[in-house]
């Protein structure tokens, strides 16, 4: 392989880190292990300057964001012989095609409703012309993998999957430190409409389970932003909102959970569940999208469109601690199947492929 012939988008290390940055942060740390000298270019306005550091990234160009992508970054490549392009967070460059993509779910074009109308659009506009010029489309699940071939008619010979998986202190969590909320239930995801914390705040409180809180780690202040939100909790001291926390901070509310409740509505994988599981706290998840082929048998399923199925569900882990016990046990097991390492190596042998 001409290791010189690969340079990474990392315009990803200009963005506050979300799942999908993650993606690119924890296969770019490993690739740049497994291809030497690959290039990880990126505009200027870093945020993520100690990974940026680590990698070795390339600063080019006086834009930033899209305009970057679309417009100066392409020219680079131009100028150093259209090397290959590795794309690892949903977007790229449209006019270049020597490269790879990466799509990591198709929630926005399913459920466009859940977006702003400006990305709603925008990624409605680039995501489909990116995927039918690349030379491979990756994704995080079969489910994803499926949606990529029906809504965009990518050629199955041109998709792969790429699994993610969660990070090392969650994978060997620190010992438990002091427990901060007594007995509660744990939620943690970004604070947006398709993680359905509607319904699970209505299940919890239609539960009534006494003497137990109901822990939500997000942004705080936009579930205040949410009126609807913010009816349903405002005179519910058993409902707690944490705001943003460390990782640290999280191990250790997921090792003194009594179990991990995510009735979402969507997801391209669902790495918090994992997290969860690797920290010994059972698992509540919903049986759509890709959350059945991520957690197999190893959590409790409910319908996330009915508040009554979440009641359900919550009632009967919280009922049953043999079940708790068990959930545990094929929880770690579950964990096991997932790895940043082997994935990176499946991308570098298909970056091996193409150059």
């Amino acid at each position: 392989m001409n290791h010189k012939s690969v340079v990474v988008n990392a315009r990803f290390l200009t963005q506050p880190v979300t799942g999908t940055q993650r993606v690119g942060i924890e296969l770019g740390m490993r690739l740049k292990n497994l291809v030497p000298d690959i290039t990880f270019l990126t505009p200027h306005n870093i945020l993520q300057k100690d990974i940026a550091t680590d990698l070795g990234a390339t600063v080019y160009g006086r834009t930033k964001g899209y305009i970057w992508e679309q417009i100066e970054m392409p020219m680079y490549l131009q100028s150093q012989d259209s090397p290959l392009l590795v794309n690892l967070c949903n977007t790229a460059p449209i006019v270049y095609d020597n490269k790879i993509v990466t799509v990591l779910d198709l929630s926005f074009h399913r459920h466009p409703e859940w977006f702003s109308k400006k990305f709603s659009l925008l990624y409605n506009f680039t995501v489909p012309r990116i995927v039918r010029s690349a030379h491979k489309v990756l994704t995080i699940s079969e489910y994803s993998l499926n949606d990529l071939h029906r809504f965009y008619d990518v050629p199955r010979s041109s998709l792969d999957i790429i699994y993610p998986s969660i990070s090392d202190i969650f994978l060997y969590p620190p010992a438990k430190g002091e427990n901060p909320y007594g007995k509660y239930i744990l939620a943690v995801s970004s604070l947006d409409p398709r993680k359905n914390f509607k319904g699970l705040i209505q299940a919890f409180q239609q539960a009534k389970f006494p003497d137990t809180k109901l822990v939500i780690v997000g942004a705080a202040h936009k579930v205040f932003a949410d009126s609807g939100l913010k009816e349903l909790i405002e005179n519910d001291p058993s409902i707690i909102f944490t705001g943003y926390l460390s990782d640290e901070q999280l191990v250790n509310l997921y090792q003194h959970a009594l179990f991990f409740a995510y009735p979402s509505f969507f997801e391209g994988f669902g790495i918090p569940p994992l997290e969860a599981m690797s920290c010994g706290c059972p698992t509540l998840v919903s049986d759509t999208t890709s959350l059945p082929e991520v957690c197999g048998d190893a959590s409790v399923y409910v319908d996330p469109y009915d508040i009554g199925s979440i009641r359900d569900g919550l009632v009967k882990l919280y009922s049953d601690e043999a079940l708790r016990k068990t959930l545990v046990e094929k929880g770690r097991g579950r964990v096991e199947r997932f790895s940043w390492q082997q994935s990176a190596e499946k991308l570098a042998g298909i970056i091996s492929k193409l150059v």
